[in-house]
Formats: structure tokens, C-alpha cells, sequence
């Protein structure tokens, strides 16, 4: 259960809307543009229930196995979530993923590349998919090296048909974000993919002006996990 009181989760969860507006139209950019992602891992149905009432429909989560136990009464409720996959994908949790999420996020080495292609091949559903770069090379994130992304989207596309619509970042938290989000930006660019999903609680501002059309917020929501 959550000791949370919903309206200060619902307040907070205004008062982000607020600020993406704000940051997006002094990017000059129409806030239609960027899709906030409520970042609801951890948390359980009864704390993103009034989120959900409120009218928020995108949601990201980190484990497939915790979203199992809570999403599919959730989706039953409010048939029109779009839900995210924004965690590390193991293969064998590939079935699951496909099934359950909208948006699979961490695309990020071959095994799951081919895990993902091998389940499109046995069922209709097809959930959208990006491509993780580990901008900052840090050895213990997950995604795929800026000078492996390359070779990466092109097999994506070639040899295992996988529809990649777009890329995601975690920049590190000792640097500024923005040469992050632009060197995803460039990714993007020379693959013709529009949608950059980058940017979180503490740097949302800076990924909009830089072209961010999904940021991923979580804490700034739904508070920090006392």
C-alpha cells in the first residue's frame, strides 16, 4: 500500500505537466510535441491509480516480471495505457515484454535483438521499439556504445526486421545531460528516427530543448521512496 496522499501525487503530477509546457514553449516547440511518461516502478496499483484518474495514460516501468503483477488489472480498468518497458530486457523475458508492454525502450545488443525478432514471428502484437545508447560509455549501464549504434540500427533493420522507431538515454549523473542528448540527437538523425526518449526528473527541461519528444519522469511525481 502507499502511505502517499493522492493529492499531493495528482498536485505534483500537474505541476510537471505545468513545467513541460513551460520548457517546451521556451524551446519553441508546441507541448504536443513531448510525451511525459509517468515512471511508476516500485509503486504500486493503489498510488498510480489516482495518476491514472487524473488522466495520465503513459507510464514506464523497469521490470517486467513486477509490471506483470500490476498492469494487466490496471489496463483492464484504462484500456487506452501506453506502457513502457524503460528497464534492462533479459531474453527470456521477451514473450513477456511483447505481451504485455505498448513500448519496449531498451533495445540494446544482439541476443535481444533476435529474442525480440523470434517472438514478432510467433504472434501479431507488436509493440513499438528503441534502440538504449549508453551515451556516456559507463560500463555498468546498460545500451549499446555510440560507435557500435551504427552497425546496431542497421542489423536492427536488415537482418532481424525489427521496426525501431526510436532511441533512448541515460545520461551520467556526474555530467551535463545536453552533449548527451545531442549525440542522440545526431544518432537519430542519421537514421531518420524522430522519437528521442531522454530526459528525467532532475533534467527534463534541458532533453526538451534538445529535442526530447518522451521524457521519462518518475520521483518528481510520485515523491522518493522513503
Amino acid at each position: 500500500m502507499s502511505d502517499e496522499p493522492e493529492h499531493n501525487v495528482v498536485a505534483r503530477l500537474r505541476q510537471v505537466r505545468s513545467e513541460v509546457e513551460r520548457a517546451a514553449r521556451h524551446a519553441r516547440r508546441s507541448p504536443d510535441e513531448v510525451t511525459l511518461i509517468a515512471v511508476s516502478k516500485t509503486y504500486f496499483a493503489d498510488a498510480i491509480l489516482p495518476v491514472l484518474q487524473d488522466g495520465q495514460r503513459v507510464f514506464g516501468e523497469n521490470r517486467v516480471q513486477e509490471s506483470m503483477q500490476k498492469w494487466p488489472e490496471l489496463k483492464a480498468q484504462f484500456p487506452d495505457v501506453e506502457l513502457h518497458l524503460i528497464g534492462p530486457l533479459q531474453s527470456n523475458k521477451a514473450k513477456e515484454a511483447v505481451a504485455l508492454f505498448d513500448v519496449i525502450e531498451t533495445v540494446d545488443r544482439p541476443s535481444i535483438a533476435e529474442a525480440l525478432a523470434k517472438e514478432f514471428s510467433k504472434t501479431e502484437r507488436r509493440p513499438k521499439l528503441y534502440v538504449q545508447v549508453n551515451t556516456g560509455e559507463e560500463p555498468q549501464k546498460a545500451g549499446i556504445l555510440p560507435l557500435e549504434a551504427d552497425a546496431f540500427l542497421t542489423r536492427c533493420k536488415d537482418e532481424w526486421k525489427l521496426p525501431i522507431e526510436g532511441l533512448m538515454c541515460i545520461p551520467p549523473v556526474d555530467e551535463p545531460p545536453s552533449p548527451h542528448f545531442g549525440l542522440l540527437r545526431k544518432i537519430a538523425e542519421r537514421h531518420g528516427l524522430k522519437t528521442l526518449s531522454m530526459g528525467m526528473s532532475a533534467d527534463f527541461e534541458e532533453a526538451i530543448q534538445m529535442g526530447a519528444t518522451h521524457i521519462r519522469v518518475g520521483s518528481a511525481i510520485f515523491g522518493h521512496r522513503g
